[in-house]
């Protein structure tokens, strides 16, 4: 594959809830504003990728969006549904078989907890009669392991969450639009010991879009694109401890992120010194910790000094979840991950209003990086240039 990809369009529909409107409308809603901001129509769209984990399969949006006959494959990754869109719609366009392919993703959770179930993911029902099914319980036993091995404080945790609200509050389309002190943070009621409720995001709804064009394409459309530097997904190696796992294993295996982050800088040429902006997923306060060393950008035990000084803020040396990550903006499965690469769009297009990042030479943010987990245990990494 020799093609340059890049995203010319992207499309928002804002996260939280939305009583009047099902989740694909959502989707649909996202697809029409990628189309106006790309100035395309539906039928310049040659492919599509997409997926919803609870709203129904997005093909059905061609109901709504216009009978073109094109192809439309429904994808269904976990939390990196929409991760492993967007590497499907560029890896079409790369191949030279298209020009211009759509990535979208849309859900529509119902409240409370998800509820995965034991059987989908290869599992006993004895594993989700102990409670490990419900994912607020394994985010915080591995967050304790990990804090008790690297010197992780609570106060860390609570520094994540705070941050996460402070970009929420200046960003339209997240869900908690309100600043939370540490101190309420902190002493808010415990969900699962260390993680208490304002540590952990909540299923959510909302919708993404994200328009893929070849260079031939952009140049001649004349479009506002950002490149794909690469993108890469990997599913988890031996001995790695991950969601729905029932043990540890005695020996230290690998880790899916930290083999999608390695592939991802190496094809892309670059490192982690070079990234300017990063979202990383932020499921509760402690991933985002453990994602910042498994992606590169420090090492583990460094996030005590990261976060103590605040450098993965909006004004830090790598602002990290901008627009205040899932712990803001909440997760519908199927659109998180293209939130995250949206995020990086607008600031690399300088359109990020109050929460802009700088950037290195103060006109903006030149590289941007996205990283989502989902379950049992696969990452996707994407990296964009300007």
């Amino acid at each position: 594959m020799s093609e340059n990809v890049y995203i010319i369009g992207a499309g928002i529909h804002p996260f939280g809830r939305t009583e009047e409107r099902s989740g694909r409308e959502q989707g649909v809603y996202a697809v029409r504003q990628a189309l106006a901001d790309a100035g395309l129509e539906w039928p310049d769209i040659e492919t599509a990728y997409g997926g919803s984990a609870a709203a129904g399969s997005a093909d059905i949006m061609v109901n709504e969006l216009g009978l073109t006959s094109l192809p439309f494959t429904n994808v269904a990754n976990g939390c990196a549904t929409g991760g492993s869109a967007l590497a499907s719609a560029q890896q079409a366009i790369a191949s030279g078989m298209y020009d211009l392919a759509l990535a979208v993703g849309f859900d529509k959770h119902p409240r409370g907890a998800f509820n995965a179930k034991p059987a989908e993911y290869g599992l006993p029902e004895w594993y989700g009669q102990t409670g490990m099914m419900l994912t607020t319980q394994f985010f915080a036993l591995k967050i304790q392991r990990y804090m008790q091995q690297h010197g992780i404080s609570r106060k860390t945790l609570g520094l994540v969450a705070q941050k996460a609200f402070q970009n929420g509050a200046v960003t339209p389309h997240a869900w908690r639009r309100s600043e939370i002190d540490l101190e309420t943070i902190l002493n808010a009621p415990m969900i699962n010991d260390p993680l208490t409720k304002y540590m952990f995001c909540a299923p959510a709804e909302g919708g993404v879009a994200l328009i893929l064009a070849s260079e031939k394409k952009m140049k001649e459309l004349g479009a506002d694109g950002v490149k794909i530097a690469n993108i890469s997904v990997r599913t988890r190696p031996p001995n790695s401890f991950e969601v729905f796992q029932a043990g540890v294993s005695i020996e230290e295996g690998g880790k899916p992120t930290v083999l999608a982050s390695q592939a991802a800088f190496e094809k892309a040429g670059i490192g982690p010194e070079d990234v300017h902006v990063a979202q990383l997923q932020d499921t509760e306060s402690g991933a985002e910790i453990m994602h910042m060393a498994e992606n590169g950008f420090c090492k583990d035990g460094e996030q005590e000094e990261w976060l103590a000084n605040g450098w993965t803020a909006r004004n830090g040396k790598l602002p990290v979840n901008t627009d205040g990550g899932c712990l803001a903006c909440g997760e519908p499965v199927g659109a998180s991950g293209l939130r995250q690469v949206y995020e990086n769009v607008e600031q690399l297009r300088g359109r990020g209003g109050e929460r802009q990042v700088a950037g290195p030479d103060g006109k903006g943010p030149k590289v941007g990086y996205s990283h989502v987990y989902g379950a049992p245990g696969l990452s996707a990494v994407a990296i964009l240039e300007r």
